[in-house]
Parts: C-alpha cells; sequence; structure tokens
C-alpha cells in the first residue's frame, strides 16, 4: 500500500476526467466506452483504487448509467461489465450494488425477447459476482413467486448463456449462509431440443447442490413433480445410451443428480412409487451395458441403482408389513 501512495493524486485525477467523460458525452457512446474501459484499467484487481472510485461517487453514477434508458446498447454492456469488475475488486462496492432493484433490473435484462446474447451474459456475470460468497443476497435477492413458467430461450444457439446463468444460480446455492430455493430448472431440461453436455452439466449441477445432503428440499423436491421429471429425462435419454455417445454421457450426468436426491436421505422411499412405474431401473441396467460407458461413470450409475433397489426393497417390507 505504500508503494501505490505516491500515485494516489494522479489516480484520483484520471478517475474524476473519465466520470465527466461519462457525465457530459452521454451523446457519444464509444467515448464513454472508452472511459468505462479506462475506469476498468484502473480499476481491476486494486481494491484501493475502487474504494477512491466509490468515495468520488463513480460508483453511484456508473450504477445509475446501467439503469437509464439514454444509455446506449453497447455502452449498457460495458456498463455492467466494469460494475461486475468493481464488483469483483471490492467487498464495499458489491455490498452497495447489493439491491432489490439491481437484481430486480438484472432479471429485466435477461426476460427482454429481443435482447442481445452479449447483454445477457454480462448481465449474468454481474449476478454471478454479487451473489458468490454473499450472504447479503438473503435479503436483496427479489426471488419469484410467480407460478408462469420460465421464458424458453432458444437454447440450441444460446447455450454459453444458459451455461453462465446455471453457473451464476450454483453460486447462490453454494453459498452457506443462503436460503436454498428450488428453481424451474428440470422442466428446462425436458425443452432442450439438442441435448448437449455442456448445457446439461451446469443445469443438473445447480440441481444436485440444491437438493444433496437436504432432506427436507429432496421432499420438496419430489412433492412438486420435479423428480418425476429428472427420472422421465434419464429414462428417454439412456433408452438410446446403446447407440449414441451423447445420449450416453448425459445420462450418466442425470444419473449423477438423481442419485443426490437420495442422498442423505432417511426416507427416501416417499419417491420410491413415482420411480417404479417409469421403470427406471432397467434403463440403469440398461446403461451399465453401453459400449460408450466409460469406467469411471459406472460407479455412479450403480450407487444410483443401488439407491432405487434399496428403496424399493424398503418400501416393499414396509407395504408388506
Amino acid at each position: 500500500m505504500e508503494g501505490a501512495s505516491p500515485c494516489k493524486p494522479a489516480t484520483k485525477t484520471d478517475l474524476s476526467l473519465l466520470i465527466e467523460v461519462l457525465k457530459f458525452q452521454m451523446k457519444c457512446p464509444e467515448s464513454q466506452k472508452q472511459a468505462l474501459l479506462a475506469i476498468y484499467s484502473i480499476c481491476q484487481n486494486r481494491e484501493d483504487n475502487v474504494d477512491l472510485f466509490r468515495e468520488m461517487g463513480g460508483v453511484a453514477f456508473v450504477y445509475s448509467l446501467s439503469k437509464s434508458s439514454f444509455v446506449h446498447p453497447d455502452v449498457k454492456e460495458t456498463v455492467l461489465f466494469t460494475l461486475g469488475t468493481l464488483a469483483e475488486a471490492n467487498v464495499y462496492c458489491k455490498t452497495y450494488l447489493c439491491r432489490k432493484d439491481t437484481f430486480s433490473h438484472l432479471a429485466t435484462l435477461l426476460q427482454i425477447p429481443d435482447s442481445p446474447v452479449t447483454l445477457r451474459r454480462v448481465s449474468v456475470y454481474l449476478l454471478s459476482v454479487l451473489v458468490a460468497n454473499n450472504s447479503k443476497i438473503t435479503t436483496s435477492f427479489p426471488f419469484s413467486t410467480s407460478d408462469e413458467n420460465p421464458m424458453l430461450l432458444n437454447v440450441s444457439q444460446m447455450y454459453q448463456l444458459w451455461t453462465s446463468v446455471a453457473n451464476a444460480l450454483c453460486g447462490c446455492v453454494n453459498n452457506p449462509q443462503n436460503g436454498k430455493k428450488m428453481l424451474g430448472f428440470v422442466t428446462w431440461l425436458q425443452q432442450i431440443t439438442l441435448p448437449r453436455p455442456e448445457m446439461f452439466q451446469p443445469l443438473c449441477f445447480f440441481i444436485a447442490m440444491s437438493v444433496g445432503n437436504n432432506s427436507y428440499t429432496q421432499e420438496s423436491f419430489s412433492a412438486s413433480g420435479c423428480l418425476e421429471t429428472l427420472t422421465c429425462t434419464l429414462v428417454r435419454l439412456a433408452a438410446d445410451a446403446e447407440k449414441s455417445l451423447l445420449c450416453c454421457q448425459i445420462s450418466v450426468i442425470i444419473t449423477k443428480t438423481l442419485s443426490s436426491c437420495f442422498t442423505d436421505n432417511g426416507d427416501s422411499t416417499v419417491s420410491v412409487r413415482a420411480l417404479a412405474q417409469y421403470g427406471l431401473v432397467p434403463q440403469l441396467v440398461s446403461l451399465l451395458s453401453s459400449a460408450h460407458l466409460e469406467p469411471k461413470d459406472r460407479i455412479p450409475v450403480l450407487l444410483t441403482l443401488g439407491h432405487c433397489t434399496e428403496s424399493f426393497q424398503i418400501w416393499t417390507i414396509s407395504e408388506t408389513n
């Protein structure tokens, strides 16, 4: 820090001039973009410089730009990226940005039908920065209570965006101080017309992190019909695992996720009836015989098969008694 002190006046002057450019060049998108990129360069991984920028009102002004309807779309993308950089480098900046209107605005940007993919991805980047290791989201994140289905995107063309969204949500769930809330990812799995492992992996990882080692969430997951939907998706893909490497790979991913639905759940027999009617066990056995199955993937398949057969045996005994 001592070595950085002499350059503080020059840094303050530079940041002050850049703020002026942002304020008075509203009709010149290119100038604003260059100013934002300069701010990014000065503040990247520099907590002290972000503090200085924040004290000068720079963070507040850039934040206001992110919500302004007068800002050019290209500039808005750069604004969101810059905010993510500032929040990543400075916890006080992150705390300032963790507000309900921030999350609501990001949600709006993600839901606009004709919103550019780049804008959506940078919105997700900012979201992922804000929620990572941040307990403040328990009071500032506006979880939706709507029963409406989420907007279905053309995932065959936008799978990178889906991956980013899923990873951001994993950041929410991975926070030990944040209450776990399930979203409609399971139903989205059925909507993917062109399955790709890189799309299924983060979606399934999010589900596994949400339900793993949590009996309450596991029961809610089953009661809401999500477990049945996940099972149906696995059965559909596993049926083609013998002749399709892709189906085999995705079946393994879903199998691992399904296993998380039973881990450390003393009452996993609750969901056995739902699984039995879809013929899950025969499909898992068939998956084991697939020539495409990697040796390392046999263990999770066997583990899930063990969960199913053990639960079925317990349920059968309890029903007989």
